[in-house]
């Protein structure tokens, strides 16, 4: 399997298969409209406007897992994200990114890239207090943590990079920069 491999559905109900981002570098995100990272739309917006000319795609899916951060529909969802952060990338349907119900590219880029930390600062040390809570194995999995998991594909379709919400964008942006 490569990232190529998959399907997804956009929110408005047409499938997308991932094989027509070949040759792109890609940012994929699970992101929620009611949690403290939501801010992250928007320097995702202006490096999808930034880059998106020389071959860069976000691929956004809403996700509902953490918290119940994604309460609305497919529609509030674009609406909220469309009003309030002006994107225009292509949003998914609401998803599943661990589990039973999982997305399939979820299960591929969680075997790609599994999980190393949050890093360092007074954010990472807060989701680590809240992850021991709910899971005191969390260090040892590869599932998705929170909202705002990126991942980055370079235009191989190799997934390079996971950055886990408490990483600063700018980082994020120089990964991305780097492969295009």
């Amino acid at each position: 399997m490569s990232i190529y491999d998959y399907t997804l559905v956009r929110g408005d109900g047409k499938e997308i298969k991932t094989e027509e981002f070949k040759g792109k570098v890609l940012l994929i995100v699970n992101t929620a409209t009611g949690c403290g990272f939501t801010p992250h739309y928007e320097p995702i917006e202006a490096m999808y406007e930034k880059y998106h000319d020389r071959g860069f795609e976000v691929i956004d899916i809403p996700c509902n897992q953490f918290a119940g951060q994604t309460p609305g529909s497919d529609e509030e969802i674009h609406e909220f994200c469309t009003l309030k952060y002006g994107t225009k990338f292509p949003q998914m349907k609401k998803s599943d990114v661990n589990g039973e119900n999982e997305l399939p590219l979820y299960t591929y880029l969680k075997s790609e890239k599994g999980f190393e930390g949050f890093g360092h600062g007074p954010m990472a040390l807060a989701m680590g207090a809240m992850l021991k809570k709910i899971d005191k194995d969390y260090k040892n999995n590869p599932d998705i943590k929170w909202n705002f998991t990126k991942f980055v594909v370079d235009r191989e379709g190799n997934v390079v990079a996971r950055f886990e919400p408490t990483e600063k964008m700018e980082k994020v942006e120089k990964c991305v920069e780097s492969l295009l």
